[in-house]
């Protein structure tokens, strides 16, 4: 391996350990709330906010993180990001009051939505060669496929040993190694300034996510069909359609619309959303039915997911490449959420009395070997159409819809479980037999999301090029090297 390679693979690693510390962040805090609702003096209302405060910040600004690491640098946005995400991870763990945490979770979720937008673009221009960006989207997918999961387990670690301010401690000395190591090894690229930032279109779609990701999380003390959720969710539509008609008309919209006509970025964004609402569900649901149900403690629910998370490490960073390496983006893909679908029906029929080995390992196998084998295509398959120059456009619209997935999946989720476990309790049924039975639907309804993504995939997803055979495309696009050349994948 020459120099020149390992840098670019030390940069990858760098890269990696920087989303590491964002997708942690959306799982990590849940053992911890209990803890956290103790020494702050959160009311059960309120305690929700902690995590709904990074989501919202989160979700809003990924698709104008995206932009801003086109128009001024992938390189410097990452850097800059991990460094306030570092120092709001600080704050967070120092927090002498309520409404401290919650403005540093904010902040936290401001950064992690830049950092995340821009480091698939960092992954793009690392590997521009289509065998070497298979592999390192292996391990870049490893990460947001298999982070959501790790949180948990860190979580229940970090609180059970030590004490819940050490979930956001533990970003300091990663946050200060990564940004230092970014700036000697990440490279600069060249900045491209296309005139000046689409303001009003940045305002527009951020509030648009904004309203969106507050309106989902609400969902669960408000319900659907009330004036809130209807209300704030008008108002997104309302925000959304002003953003369209604006960049129809602007000379340098924030996000050119010819963009969601490429079929192969609409099609990941929707796959994206089905799929990680699915995902959620495994770590929402799984959390507590080992705790409410079989009576795990924090650090026991962490360590259960400790299987699947080494399963899903290996899949994503070995198999995974060499499937897309030989069938292309598509057959990895439907693959991989046929799988998830499949966990998520065997974890659907765990009983009250249920056993590990027996109930909750064969899913949880199922789910890391399934999700390690379709992160890796779904982000290929979304900028694999792209330039260079609209990768971190295109990694913001990926990401929100993945986070929205999310978000959307729990909302919706929880309330089919809720719903049946109170249908049931009022007829008379056992607490712990109408609980488990809630579950049960949720997690065949998140099943039944695996599979339509499964489904989409097979049928609107464009087959992606392998290296050996590449897609025919109208015209070459170039891709962005190490160094400031260019040269055709």
């Amino acid at each position: 391996m020459t120099k020149a390679n390992r840098v670019r693979w030390v940069a990858l690693a760098v890269v990696c350990a920087g989303s590491l510390m964002n997708v942690l962040d959306t799982t990590i805090v849940g053992v911890a709330l209990p803890a956290i609702q103790h020494d702050l003096g959160f009311s059960q209302a309120s305690l929700a906010w902690v995590v709904n405060a990074y989501l919202l910040t989160y979700g809003g600004f990924l698709v104008l993180g995206g932009r801003l690491g086109d128009l001024f640098g992938h390189r410097r946005l990452f850097a800059a990001a991990v460094g306030v995400f570092t120092l709001a991870s600080l704050a967070c763990g120092l927090a002498p009051a309520q409404g401290f945490l919650l403005a540093a979770r904010a902040v936290q979720g401001l950064a992690g939505a830049i950092a995340s937008a821009v480091a698939l673009s960092l992954v793009v221009s690392l590997f521009p060669e289509p065998a070497g960006r298979a592999k390192a989207m292996g391990l870049f997918g490893l990460i947001n496929a298999g982070g959501a999961s790790i949180g948990v387990l860190a979580g229940g670690v970090l609180t059970g040993l030590l004490s819940w301010q050490w979930i956001f401690w533990v970003n300091v000395p990663i946050g200060a190694a990564v940004l230092l190591a970014s700036l000697r090894v990440l490279p600069t690229g060249p900045v491209r300034r296309r005139g000046r930032l689409d303001v009003v279109g940045a305002a527009l779609v951020t509030a648009g996510m904004l309203l969106a990701v507050y309106a989902i999380n609400g969902v669960g003390q408000t319900g659907w069909t009330s004036s809130r959720t209807i209300g704030l969710l008008a108002a997104v539509a309302v925000l959304l359609a002003a953003f369209v008609a604006v960049e129809s008309r602007t000379a340098a919209p924030l996000v050119p619309l010819r963009l969601l006509r490429q079929r192969n970025l609409t099609a990941a964004g929707v796959i994206g959303l089905l799929w990680t609402a699915a995902m959620f569900a495994n770590f929402f649901l799984t959390t507590l039915y080992l705790q409410q149900v079989l009576g795990y403690s924090a650090l026991q629910t962490g360590l259960a997911f400790l299987p699947s998370n080494l399963l899903m490490a290996g899949v994503s960073a070995g198999a995974s490449a060499r499937l897309v390496a030989r069938f292309g983006t598509r057959p990895p893909l439907v693959a991989g959420l046929l799988l998830v679908a499949a966990g998520l029906a065997l974890l659907g029929h765990a009983p009250v009395a249920g056993h590990f080995a027996v109930d909750v390992l064969p899913g949880g196998i199922l789910l890391g070997a399934g999700a390690g084998t379709a992160m890796s295509p779904l982000l290929l398959a979304a900028i694999g159409d792209l330039p260079p120059d609209e990768s971190g456009l295109a990694s913001g619209i990926v990401n929100t819809s993945i986070m929205l997935g999310g978000a959307l999946g729990l909302a919706v989720l929880a309330n089919v479980a809720t719903g049946r476990t109170d249908r049931l309790t009022a007829a008379g049924h056992p607490h712990l037999d109408a609980l488990t039975s809630g579950y049960h639907a949720a997690y065949l309804t998140a099943a039944a999301c695996a599979a339509l993504a499964a489904l989409l995939a097979a049928r609107w997803l464009r087959p992606g090029a392998t290296p050996g055979n590449p897609a025919p495309t109208p015209t070459a696009r170039p891709a962005l090297a190490t160094t400031s050349r260019r040269s055709s994948p």
